[in-house]
């Protein structure tokens, strides 16, 4: 009998576990064994794992988080690290390991795929969205309902004391939750990591939709554009308006995964059994249009996924 190994690495997104869920079930479903590593790559490089069966898995759907725990693993980031990790693999019997994660843990994954013959497979799973061949993430939806649930009861307090607001999401270099939320908010100003601005273009926007009768702004900005408190400090000198800086933080990496959330683990989970069924190896599972797909593991790992910038413009005609 086949036997499937799974870590969930790097930071965790919504859906973690309804993913854990859908490769438990799907594999046990033909005839497979299912091992959870813990901690991600340091569960692998501590052989701490434990067996999992459908009903370990039971009632986790609705949960965030990730049941088999993840953490930074500096150790598997060296050579040595990654050789450890391999021979526990062979150690255990392990025909096939789903990563899921991030680019973080796809660049692990890939680091691994060399030194390894056990099949690797890679679930994108992050809030970050940023994965190369998968047009959404699982846990990204969640993300954005949250930050959005957050930032429309702001924009209350914004209205009612005529404030400037910005709201710091999560993004240290990419900026595809800002730049959605920002749209699906109705923010006046998005403001990502890809994209550098002029602080004197930026408090003449403020000015100019001051002129034209606007009484409160809404700005989203990614973490990762810069020190967002000391740019609140210099607007509010330059524009003698009241702003207030609020950071969302890992709240929108917490709670219950959204419908879409689920819905993206039950299917990417299907086609990593699948995947590893037809000994297809060293793939990731994206989702491109309405098709799930698989792209070589190396291409996503190494390639940079595009942020649509038209949706930049759309915001901007929008908050006229």
């Amino acid at each position: 009998m086949k036997k499937i190994g799974i870590v969930t690495s790097g930071g965790d997104a919504p859906g973690m576990n309804a993913a854990i869920r859908a490769v438990v079930r799907l594999a046990h479903s033909r005839h497979m064994e299912v091992l959870g590593f813990e901690r991600g790559w340091e569960g692998l490089l501590t052989n701490t794992s434990r067996p999992l069966g459908p009903r370990s898995v039971s009632g986790i759907i609705n949960q965030g988080g990730t049941i088999l725990y993840t953490s930074r693993c500096p150790e598997f980031q060296k050579k040595e690290g990654v050789l450890k990790a391999a021979e526990i693999l062979d150690r255990n019997d392990v025909y096939g390991l789903v990563v899921i994660g991030g680019n973080g843990s796809f660049n692990g994954a890939l680091d691994l795929s060399k030194e390894s013959d056990t099949a690797i497979v890679g679930i994108p799973a992050t809030i970050d969205n940023d994965v190369f061949g998968a047009d959404e993430t699982i846990g990204f939806d969640t993300a954005v309902n949250t930050a959005v649930s957050e930032i429309d009861k702001i924009r209350d307090t914004a209205i009612s004391h005529e404030r400037v607001f910005i709201i710091e999401v999560m993004g240290r270099t990419r900026g595809f939750l800002a730049l959605t939320v920002g749209l699906t908010v109705g923010a006046e100003i998005i403001l990502v990591p890809e994209v550098k601005f002029e602080k004197p273009d930026l408090i003449e926007n403020i000015e100019d939709s001051r002129r034209r009768g606007k009484k409160s702004h809404i700005i989203v900005a990614a973490e990762g554009v810069g020190e967002n408190r000391v740019l609140a400090k210099e607007i509010e000198e330059r524009t003698k308006s009241e702003v207030r800086l609020s950071v969302l933080g890992y709240s929108q990496r917490g709670g219950a995964p959204t419908a879409r959330s689920r819905y993206l683990a039950c299917l990417f989970g299907d086609k990593a059994v699948e995947l590893i069924l037809n000994e297809e190896r060293n793939k990731i599972v994206g989702l491109v249009g309405c098709e799930i797909t698989a792209v070589d593991l190396e291409e996503s790992a190494k390639s940079t996924k595009p942020l649509d910038l038209r949706l930049l413009e759309l915001a901007k005609e929008l908050a006229i």
